[in-house]
């Protein structure tokens, strides 16, 4: 029943996302090319890279090791953009790295994931790059989103009035994926929160420093900057889930992308509060930018 219902979940999620996304969303990567190549960069491979040594840091095997880079390796968040509002980030770049990095998620998870299996499986077991694979982390994850974006093309004012409310139930679903991924796998969560929680929490934090503090160093706007951190350090939970439930068929791998899931609102927080105190203030009668 779980393994049915964590599909049909994300589906509903990533249709929620393609609702808010338009084919323009993807053309505004020309409009911030530096943000968005730094950004991405910073996502696919910075962060798999510093959780690869996090994981080692902790030493964390297994199932759980594999979770991390799962999670490390998936696309931002829904609520990035929430987030990102709050600390004053430019919301609009959000939506178009969360597109970008959703549609180069088909091939950079069934990549990271093979990878892991092989370090951190004692027998070396490998999923391999199976177009099979490839297949099923591509339903999962673009068919729900083409899907939404056709029916706002296609009924934009109904899409309208129904963004909130598919956000609003996106929200309620993934709390009850993360909370089945957890009850599902509980031994797994027992004997393993207290090194998960602390790599989650220490990713996190990381992911949110990296994912500002590289595009300041490189001059990218500090509203762009933000979103970059909001993007990065928030990631597509339900996604690690459904994969290592659906694709990989390993429940224990879904632990740990739940209790990242979980935690990372403590850092988010924090960060979006940092942010928005660091902002400076808009002059009167000057509208933000768009």
């Amino acid at each position: 029943m779980f393994a049915v219902a964590i599909p049909v979940a994300l589906a509903l999620i990533m249709f929620g996302l393609g609702l808010a996304l338009t084919a323009g969303d993807f053309g505004r990567v020309g409009r911030h090319p530096k943000a968005a190549a730094v950004a991405l960069l910073c996502q696919m491979a910075v962060l798999p890279a510093v959780c690869f040594g996090l994981i080692h840091l902790f030493g964390i095997s297994g199932a759980p090791a594999v979770g991390m880079m799962l999670l490390a390796a998936a696309p931002g968040g829904p609520s990035a953009n929430l987030f990102s509002h709050l600390a004053g980030g430019d919301v609009a770049l959000n939506i178009t790295l969360t597109a970008v990095n959703s549609v180069l998620a088909v091939f950079t998870l069934p990549l990271v994931v093979s990878f892991a299996y092989t370090q951190f499986y004692d027998d070396g077991a490998s999923i391999g790059l199976r177009p099979d694979k490839f297949a099923q982390v591509f339903a999962i994850v673009l068919v729900p989103v083409a899907a939404g974006m056709w029916v706002r093309r296609r009924f934009p004012g109904w899409a309208e009035r129904m963004r909130g409310p598919v956000k609003a139930a996106s929200a309620v679903v993934l709390a009850l994926v993360v909370t089945g991924a957890v009850l599902k796998e509980f031994d797994t969560f027992r004997d393993n929160f207290g090194a998960l929680g602390g790599i989650c929490l220490t990713l996190s934090t990381l992911s949110f420093a990296v994912g500002y503090l590289v595009p300041r160093l490189v001059g990218v706007a500090e509203r762009q900057a933000i979103a970059a951190a909001m993007e990065i350090g928030i990631h597509n939970g339900a996604l690690a889930i459904a994969v290592a439930v659906s694709v990989l068929d390993n429940e224990q791998i879904a632990v740990a992308p739940a209790v990242y899931a979980i935690l990372m609102n403590i850092p988010a927080a924090v960060a979006a509060f940092l942010l928005a105190r660091r902002r400076p203030p808009r002059p009167e009668g000057v509208l933000p930018a768009q």
